[in-house]
């Protein structure tokens, strides 16, 4: 993954309200009413996104300012780096959902979300 050009900072487990996770190509998340997106929320510089969000294949992702909700915590403003086109929903992965999965259930999210993933 990129972060190791990054150096990340105070990793929490957090989720935003009213996004779900869409995978095809690329993952994102989009609006979505009554869904909840989980993922880690990371402390880096503005320098750090900007040399992160160049890299090869991450050129089309953009930042939008969501409200991060960490598990153990108060709701925060938070960048989080979304596709301008969305996958169609008829777009699949496998193998990144997989992947996503491993890494979801490593790191402790809620059983019922890591299913949820395709």
């Amino acid at each position: 993954m990129c972060f190791a050009r990054a150096k990340p900072a105070n990793p929490r487990r957090a989720y935003v309200e009213e996004f779900a996770l869409r995978i095809g190509q690329r993952a994102t998340l989009v609006p979505s009413p009554g869904a909840r997106a989980y993922g880690m929320l990371i402390e880096l510089t503005h320098a750090e996104l900007e040399r992160l969000y160049n890299a090869p294949g991450l050129e089309h992702y953009r930042p939008e300012v969501v409200l991060a909700q960490p598990l153990e915590g108060i709701a925060i403003p938070a960048l989080c780096y979304n596709l301008l086109q969305a996958p169609e929903s008829h777009e699949r992965n496998p193998d990144y959902a997989l992947r996503l999965k491993s890494v979801l259930t490593k790191l402790g999210f809620p059983e019922d979300y890591v299913a949820s993933v395709a």
